[in-house]
């Protein structure tokens, strides 16, 4: 029987646009595909392979690097959710104490940041994608706000 899995991980990536920052950055060389569209060559697990401007440089918990073609990328992948330091402390905090993601939504036992937080819209379109970024936040990971 077939079974259905998620990917568990997360990874670092960034769109190879083909400038010589990048190409140094990852140690590359550019190469002249058989396509006639030029590229750049990366060094993997798997040997050296082609990566177009477009494509995603992933990398690994390791520090190893392969490429992702855009079209694969965007169907694969999505950024973790930003969220505000106190909000991130908020999910550790229930996290550490045993407090299920329900609770730790209820109004009732929210600190006043974090109420602040989850005030912060106008639509009912913004107070889905709230709830949403808090949901992927705990189940995902999340980037943390920088401070301004």
């Amino acid at each position: 029987m077939t079974k259905i899995y998620r990917k568990t991980g997360t990874i670092k990536a960034e769109q190879f646009d083909g400038s010589n920052e990048m190409v140094e950055r990852y140690d590359m060389g550019f190469q002249l595909a058989p396509n006639g569209k030029s590229g750049a060559i990366i060094k993997t697990l798997e040997g050296d392979l082609l990566v177009h401007v477009g494509d995603w440089i992933a990398t690994g918990a390791n520090g190893e690097h392969w490429p992702i073609a855009d079209d694969v990328f965007k169907k694969t992948y999505a950024e973790l959710p930003v969220i505000p330091k106190a909000v991130a402390a908020w999910i550790e905090k229930c996290k550490h104490d045993g407090i299920a993601i329900a609770s730790a939504m209820d109004e009732r036992q929210l600190n006043k940041k974090v109420s602040d937080y989850f005030r912060t819209y106008y639509t009912r379109d913004q107070w889905i994608k709230l709830q949403d970024d808090f949901a992927r936040a705990w189940l995902d990971g999340y980037q943390v706000e920088e401070d301004e």
